[in-house]
């Protein structure tokens, strides 16, 4: 196998292993929640008061799945939604204590799992790591940015 494809097949062995760990940890019940859920829990948490709009463009999602995961998330009780001041057809999204408390689970679920994964490496080959995935991660950006994905 090429070596570029080889590191693509890295990279996704580890994101489900990642993925396969962090679901295990994850109490049953009401609190679960997708990968998604996640995910826009995780961007609401980083960007208080964001709007759905800016969610949407996030996540490369359409608008209509990203509404109807907004009013799962709100039915659960994990956000608030403010109607924004300046354009009343925009809502204004935020956490709530339940959304805090989860998201803060995760979290901490999230760097434990981070430090166990780097801990065989020494602080030069984690940084250099890094440095390597930031610049994959600019060229599939640039590449989708402009269109050649």
């Amino acid at each position: 196998m090429p070596p570029a494809e080889q590191a693509f097949e890295l990279i996704h062995a580890i994101m489900h292993l990642h993925r396969a760990q962090q679901l295990r940890g994850l109490p049953e019940g009401p609190s679960e929640l997708s990968h998604m859920e996640g995910k826009a829990l995780g961007f609401i948490a980083r960007h208080p008061g964001a709007t759905q709009s800016e969610l949407v463009t996030r996540s490369r999602r359409d608008k209509a799945q990203i509404a109807r995961l907004i009013g799962h998330l709100r039915e659960r009780g994990l956000i608030e939604t403010q109607v924004d001041a300046q354009d009343r057809r925009s809502q204004r999204l935020q956490l709530s204590a339940a959304g805090q408390r989860l998201h803060e689970t995760q979290q901490e679920r999230w760097r434990k799992l981070a430090r166990q994964g780097m801990a065989s490496l020494s602080a030069e080959e984690n940084r250099l790591l890094v440095a390597l995935l930031q610049k994959v991660e600019q060229s599939l950006r640039e590449d989708a940015d402009t269109g050649n994905a």
